[in-house]
This record gives structure tokens, C-alpha cells and sequence, in this order.
């Protein structure tokens, strides 16, 4: 039997044994994830780095994970490291197993993702308004009929028995359900009691919390539970229950997405549809495991409810590895029977402290559905943060209330659930019954719907823009609240989407100084309709602008996106706790205002750094990326999996920048709370010189903008420069006296020329002293007193010159240090060509001049 046989055999008998994955022990072991050509064997790759074979990747194809004790002595990090040195060169590789090697990365333990759960708030404080205690179940016979309370509507009250009549709804918090059914405020729920009298309640969908684990002995969840779908990888062990003390966010958005009609607490939104578990956040984890997490049991699996991310501090700007982002794009393009997996993220709870969801490289990802929070009066949850990449805002808590819903333990019940840990869970449930009744949408159909049914919320508040479309979006709401009955509704009879297209714009080289103050710097790219043909792309759904920007101070800058049908996206804002020195470094941020534009036209970015200091920076380059819909599903490959120098290609074309001026913030909501509180420079990655460069000024009424095809470097003309009296003719900071250009060249020169004659008049007389007391010193003349040598042996010129020296110091008050300033010509020279001469030479040279004194 051959070799390559035998290892075959191996590998197909740990792919067997590994269905399910195996609990990493960091402390005394690596582990390396390795991406290796189709077909290659991994057991060779493992003999040539002296590793064992873990078994593949998760769901990843061709990755497989390799690993070795701590104390024992190899050499895979220098082989993996010079197999990655010779593909940057595109140097062959040395056979031996080796050449399999695509890519690979030695595993680290990351600090533990944060939980958007319910922020500190007066509620808090003074404890929730619910009858029902948050620790137990309420009894059934007070609560099943209550007495409607202040201020509640009795007709709305009549209708919701009503419903829970025809429905069979016993569950005891139900009437504290507001999102559910709000017969306080009227409409400000999630309008979804149409949808369970159409006999529409999650049949055959299913959704699974990404989280600490779910208690799938709860009363309230188990009949929903479904095992084959869930996993704690921190324990490693097939049921992922609360173990910790803080275990508790996981159930209770399980319990909003799916709670059982059975009389124990509430009823989640999609309350027959599977509900499961991925336990990750209750210990630390690698890249691999949240990588496996993602794309776990993903042909079952439809939903995958995240309520984390990265800290909400308004300093910190994290995004998921490569191996994540690899797990991510296989998810949409081969999960749930190649229609695409969807993940709903929570938008993050850090807008109170500045924080931008754009930030965040799991809330900013087109993959991803990002969902902000407003309470049950409609209102912007001071801490649901605002950014570009918002699709939509649900309920969660504020004025005065939270979520009611399930809680750990066997018939315990929540009423104090908030944050956007809450908000994303109810789309989720959304987005349940929407695939049970048509299971065919995919990942991108299902973002479509929320943009063409996702309803306005507070419009008279400064925030919203009319899009090309016709719809509105705002950076606080996204394109408006999740409705149920619309979304379901759209969702029955909506055209499914072609394939998925792109267009990649060259790197935009800018490196220029950014202006402090009310100017802008402004950076634009032609993108016309050939680009677009060429790219197969028909429309566009999402937007990406990948930057490099070196800053002092990170938390200073500020960017936005100009379309061509002039739709502004702020995404980037000024943070003020960001005090980080790096900038941007290849960071991508993301826009879905311009869904449906064409995407034919200018593009521009403009950057801001509004707060004057010695902290500044120099904007480097920039591109554009355009995702969409295809013209021709018939010629539209997928996206291959993302790689790690996806971004270092050498397309680089060479951008003019504008100085513009600049609005010192984006719009804001004008129904925040007063007091938010209740409720070192390091190299960016500079992209290639291109062969051609300009780099001109020019009005923002005609800024310059480069239109090239994808593969070259050659520059357009050029055009004229005109006079505008708000324009620099020196850098930003030079006062322009409210002048033309122009006007500015005559002052500046003439005060160039005063400048220059005061110099040189000031050289002049300098040299005129230094002439001056040279010629007194070498013109003076003494009487002869003596004739006889004195004691010391002196003869009579030797002593006439050491007392002519002596009293020329006298009276002209010269020292040691000047006379040895008073070099002859040539010792000038050799002093300034920075020449010191021999100490004999020195000493000839003055004695020599002396001589010629004494004969003239």
C-alpha cells in the first residue's frame, strides 16, 4: 500500500472521530491552524513540523489544526515562518509536505469578549417596575388577568386579552411583555401579534445563542431546545449550561427569541422555533474556537444571535482575526444550504462614553446585521451607539422599563433585561418567523427586507437623510425600527437577490498633512460605469472604505464618505477617551446608507481633525469597495475566503487633495437624556509610490478626482486653479487674511523680500565689525623702549610685539578665546569646511603673517 494511501486512511479516520470539537489545554500546549492545498495530506504536514494532528478546522475547508506540548523542543515556528517568507517572494517552497502550506498561524489565548447586556441606569438603581420578581416565577392566578395600571389604554388592554384568548396565551408576564404587546405607548412594539393569528410562530426555524450558555432545563426553554445544534467550547462538553455566577445573558436572550407558550413566564417572538446554545464567553478562547463557534452545525443552524463584542470604552477598535473572518464569509456562502447563515450583533452600549459601532469589526462587517436599541416610548437608548453600518434599532431598555423575559433556573423569570445585548435577540426572533414561512431567503435578502420595511422612529429629530432609494437612514436608528407583521409580510413574496458582486477600487494615494480646524482634508475617486460592467456589479448594497492614517492621537479624527448622489456617511467620529498614537492602520469601515445607489460617479472621503494641538497627523491612501448585486448571475464566481494580504496588491493610483470646510460634528438625536450618566506614532502600511504622482490644491468646487481603469497608474490632467478667497496658497496654518490666492502671493513675497533684505543687512554689518577690528589690531603702532634683551632672553621685536598684544588686549578688551578666533584666510576655510589644521600649521601661518606685518 502506498504512502500517500495510508495517510489518506488516517485522515479520513480523524475526520471521523472529530465531529465533535476537542477542549484546548493552553497552558501546556500550541496549537497552529494551517490552511493546506486540496488533497494534501495533513499527517505529512504534521511529520515535516514535528506537530500531532488535531483533526480539520471546523467547517473550513482544506484548514486543519496541529498541535504540541509546551516543553517540547521543534522547529515549526521557524519552518512556518520561512514558508511564509518564501510565498511573500513567491519563492518556491521546499517539497517534503511543506509546499501544501497555504497559510498558517500559531494560536493565543484574547481577552474575554464583553457582553452588551444592560448598562448602569436609574432603573438599576431603584429596581424594575415589573410585578414580577426578578428572581422568581409570579404567581400565575394574579397575573394572568391584570388590572391595567396608570395611564394604560383600557382599549388596548381589552384587545391584548383578547389575544390571549384566541392565541391560548397563559404565561404570567405576558402583560408586562411591552414589546410584545405596549398598551401603554401605543404602536411602540414590535407589531408581531398579526403574524402568530396568520399561525405563523418559528416552525422550523432555528436560531442559536453565540454566548455563556443557555439552561436548556429551564421549563420556559427545553421543549424548544435543540442539542444538535449547540456546544460549550469552554468547557468542552456537548451541553453548553450556565456554569458561572454571571451565566445568565445567554438564557435570558434565548428566552426573548424563543420561550415556550406554557404558562411559565413569557412567550419569546418566534415562540416554536429551535433555540440553542454556543457557550464561548465564559473563558478565555482562541481565533479557532470563536472561528469553529461561527460556522458550528451551520446547515441546522439559521440564526446566530451575538449580544458582544469587543469593549464599549470609546478606545478600543478590535475586529475578528482571519481565521473569523474565513469562518464568517464560508457561513454565508455554504451555510443553510448555500442561502447564507445570518448573524445579528448587537450595536454596542458605548455611545454614552462616544463609542461608534464603525469601531467594531464584528458590528461593521457586511456579513453581519447590526441592530441598535430604543426603549418602549420609541426613544434612542442613550447607550445604543450610532454608526454607518446600523441596519436597524429594536426594543430594549429605557424610560423606565426593560425586557421581560426568561431567567436561569428551572420557571425563573427577568424583568430587568436591557441594553443592545436585548434589542438584537427580538430581530432575531424576527427573522425566525420570516424563514419559516420562506426559508429560501438568503443572508443578503433577509438585510434587503429590513431596508425596504424597517420603519422611522423619531424623524423629526436632525437625524435622518432620504437615501437614492426613497427610504431614510439615520447613523442612531439605521433605516428604523424591526416591524414584524411588515417584515414577514415583505419577506413572503420579496425577488430573491442575484449573486453576490464587488468593485475594488486602486489604493488612492493622498499623503498629506491633515488640516486642524475648520478645514477638511478632501480625497476623490471616478468610478464609472465600465468599472462597474467589468465587475459584473448592477447595484450596490454595501459600501467599504479601507484607510491609513498616522495620528497622534486617534480619538481626534474624524471621516466621512460622500456619494455620488451626495448622501454623507459619518464612518469615522471623534472620540474623546481614544488617545491611542496609531491611528488607522488598514482598517475598513463599512456603510449601508447608500443601499440601491448605482455607484457610478465621485466617491470622495473627507478627514477631519477639528481639535487644534500639537497632535496631528498625515493622511496616507484609501480605496473604495462597492458590494451588490450581479448583472449576470450566470458569470458571477463566489468571493474566494479572505486572506491576510488581500489589501497589499500594488493597484495604486495617485489622488489630489482639497481643503474643505468641514461641519465640526455629525447630526445628533435631540431627545438624549441632559446626563448620559442616568440612564506613540507607529508606521502605517504604506502602499507603493505610483510611477506618476500630482499633488495640487484645488477649490472644493472643483476638486480634483481620479478616474483610472482598475491596472494603471497614469494620472488625468490636471485642471486649471482658480482664485477663491477661502483657499491656502501655504500650508493650513498661514493665515490667508480673507484673501484670493493670489492676493495672498503678493503679501507673502513682499514679506518674503523684507525678511531676505533684513538678513542680508544684517550679514553685511557683521562682516563690516569683524573688517573693522582686524585692520585696528593689525594697523597699530607702539614706540620701541628698549634695545637690550630682558630677562627672560627676549630680544627687542619678540618683547615690541608681546607688549603691543598685551595692550591692544588692554584697551580693546580682547581674550584668549577671540584671538584665537582671528584666523588667517586659510584657517577660515579649514574651520568652515569643518577642517581643524595641524597645530604646527597653525603656528607657521601666524608667524608667517607677522613677518609680512613687520616688512610692510
Amino acid at each position: 500500500m502506498k504512502i500517500s494511501t495510508v495517510f489518506t486512511l488516517l485522515f479520513l479516520a480523524c475526520t471521523t472521530l472529530a465531529h465533535k470539537p476537542r477542549i484546548r489545554d493552553h497552558e501546556n500546549y500550541d496549537y497552529y491552524a494551517l490552511h493546506l492545498h486540496e488533497g494534501s495530506p495533513p499527517q505529512q504536514v504534521a511529520f515535516a513540523l514535528g506537530l500531532r494532528y488535531e483533526g480539520p478546522l471546523g467547517e473550513l475547508p482544506d484548514h486543519h489544526t496541529f498541535s504540541s506540548p509546551k516543553k517540547r523542543t521543534h522547529n515549526a515556528d521557524a519552518i512556518l515562518e520561512d514558508v511564509r517568507r518564501r510565498r511573500r517572494k513567491r519563492d518556491l517552497v521546499e517539497d517534503g509536505g511543506l509546499s501544501g502550506i497555504y497559510w498558517s498561524q500559531k494560536q493565543k489565548p484574547k481577552p474575554r469578549l464583553v457582553k452588551r447586556g444592560h448598562p448602569p441606569s436609574e432603573l438599576d438603581r431603584q429596581g424594575p417596575p415589573s410585578s414580577a420578581n426578578a428572581e422568581t416565577k409570579p404567581d400565575v392566578a394574579e397575573s394572568s388577568t391584570p388590572e391595567p395600571d396608570d395611564g394604560t389604554d383600557k382599549e388596548a388592554v381589552a384587545q391584548r386579552n383578547s389575544l390571549q384568548q384566541e392565541l391560548g396565551i397563559q404565561d404570567p408576564i405576558f402583560h408586562e411583555q411591552w414589546h410584545l404587546f405596549n398598551t401603554l405607548q401605543i404602536g411602540h412594539d414590535l407589531n408581531v401579534t398579526g403574524v402568530w393569528q396568520q399561525g405563523i410562530t418559528g416552525d422550523g426555524a432555528t436560531a442559536v445563542m453565540v454566548d455563556d450558555g443557555i439552561d436548556m432545563y429551564s421549563e420556559d426553554l427545553k421543549d424548544n431546545y435543540f442539542a444538535k445544534g449547540s456546544y460549550d467550547f469552554n468547557e468542552g462538553v456537548e451541553e453548553p449550561k450556565p456554569r458561572l455566577s454571571d451565566d445568565r445573558h445567554g438564557t435570558r436572550c434565548a428566552g426573548e427569541i424563543a420561550a415556550v407558550k406554557n404558562g411559565v413566564c413569557g412567550v419569546g417572538v418566534a415562540y416554536t422555533a429551535r433555540i440553542g446554545g454556543l457557550r464561548i464567553l465564559s473563558k478565555i478562547i482562541t481565533d479557532e474556537d470563536e472561528a469553529v463557534a461561527m460556522n458550528y452545525a451551520y446547515q441546522d443552524n439559521q440564526i446566530y444571535s451575538c449580544s458582544w463584542g469587543p469593549p464599549d470604552d470609546g478606545k478600543s477598535m478590535d475586529a475578528p482575526g482571519i481565521l473569523i473572518q474565513k469562518a464568517m464569509v464560508n457561513a454565508v456562502q455554504k451555510g443553510r444550504q448555500n442561502r447564507g447563515n445570518l448573524f445579528v450583533f448587537a450595536a454596542g452600549n458605548g455611545h454614552a462614553a462616544g463609542d461608534n459601532c464603525n469601531f467594531d469589526g464584528y458590528t461593521n462587517s457586511i456579513y453581519t446585521i447590526t441592530i441598535g436599541g430604543i426603549d418602549r416610548k420609541g426613544l434612542h437608548g442613550y447607550y445604543s451607539e450610532y454608526c454607518s453600518a446600523q441596519l436597524a434599532v429594536s426594543y430594549s431598555s429605557g424610560s423606565g422599563d426593560a425586557i421581560h423575559t426568561t431567567d436561569v433556573g428551572t420557571d425563573k423569570c427577568y424583568s430587568n433585561h436591557g441594553g443592545t445585548s436585548a434589542a438584537a435577540p427580538l430581530a432575531a426572533g424576527v427573522f425566525a418567523l420570516a424563514l419559516s414561512v420562506r426559508p429560501e431567503l438568503t443572508w443578503r435578502d433577509v438585510q434587503n427586507v429590513i431596508v425596504m420595511t424597517a420603519i422611522p422612529v423619531n424623524e423629526d429629530d436632525g437625524s435622518w437623510d432620504e437615501t437614492f432609494i426613497g427610504r431614510k437612514f439615520s447613523h442612531a436608528y439605521g433605516f428604523g425600527k424591526i416591524d414584524a407583521y411588515a417584515f414577514v409580510e415583505k419577506a413572503k413574496t420579496v425577488d430573491l437577490l442575484k449573486p453576490q458582486a464587488w468593485y475594488k477600487s486602486p489604493w488612492i494615494h493622498v499623503k498629506h498633512a491633515i488640516p486642524q480646524g475648520v478645514e477638511g482634508l478632501l480625497s476623490s475617486f471616478e468610478i464609472t460605469e465600465d468599472f462597474l460592467k467589468e465587475a459584473n456589479l448592477a447595484k450596490v448594497e454595501h459600501v467599504t472604505v479601507t484607510m491609513n492614517i498616522e495620528h497622534s492621537r486617534r480619538g481626534d479624527l474624524s471621516v466621512e464618505l460622500r456619494s455620488p448622489t451626495q448622501m454623507v456617511s459619518h464612518l469615522s467620529v471623534v472620540r474623546r477617551l481614544d488617545d491611542a498614537h496609531e491611528g488607522y492602520v488598514d482598517w475598513s469601515f463599512m456603510s449601508v446608507a447608500h443601499w440601491g445607489e448605482t455607484g457610478i460617479g465621485k466617491w470622495s472621503v473627507v478627514v477631519k481633525d477639528t481639535e487644534v494641538n500639537v497632535l496631528n497627523g498625515t493622511f496616507t491612501d484609501w480605496r473604495i469597495k462597492l458590494w451588490g448585486e450581479c448583472i449576470d448571475a450566470d458569470i458571477q464566481k463566489p468571493l474566494p475566503l479572505p486572506t491576510e494580504t488581500d489589501d497589499d496588491d500594488h493597484d495604486v493610483v495617485s489622488g489630489s487633495p482639497t481643503f474643505v470646510s468641514v461641519d465640526p460634528g455629525e447630526p445628533q438625536p435631540t431627545n438624549l437624556p441632559a446626563n448620559p450618566s442616568d440612564h506613540q506614532d507607529r508606521p502605517v502600511n504604506i502602499k507603493p509610490t505610483p510611477s506618476v504622482t500630482t499633488a495640487t490644491s484645488i477649490s472644493s468646487s472643483e476638486s480634483q478626482s481620479v478616474s483610472l481603469p482598475s491596472s494603471s497608474t497614469a494620472l488625468p490632467d490636471v485642471p486649471p486653479e482658480e482664485d477663491t478667497g477661502d483657499e491656502h496658497f501655504l500650508p493650513h496654518y498661514f493665515p490667508t487674511f480673507g484673501v484670493s490666492k493670489r492676493t495672498q502671493i503678493w503679501i507673502y513675497g513682499a514679506l518674503a523680500i523684507i525678511l531676505l533684505f533684513c538678513i542680508g543687512l544684517g550679514v553685511y554689518f557683521l562682516l563690516q565689525r569683524r573688517r573693522r577690528r582686524r585692520m585696528e589690531r593689525e594697523d597699530y603702532e607702539f614706540e620701541e623702549l628698549l634695545d637690550d634683551e630682558d630677562a627672560n632672553g627676549q630680544t627687542e621685536g619678540q618683547r615690541t610685539k608681546r607688549r603691543a598684544g598685551e595692550l591692544y588686549d588692554a584697551f580693546a578688551g580682547g581674550s584668549e578665546e577671540e584671538d584665537e578666533s582671528l584666523l588667517s584666510d586659510e584657517d577660515e576655510v579649514a574651520a568652515y569646511r569643518d577642517e581643524v589644521p595641524p597645530e604646527g600649521d597653525e603656528k607657521r601661518g601666524r608667524s608667517q603673517s607677522r613677518g609680512e606685518d613687520e616688512k610692510r
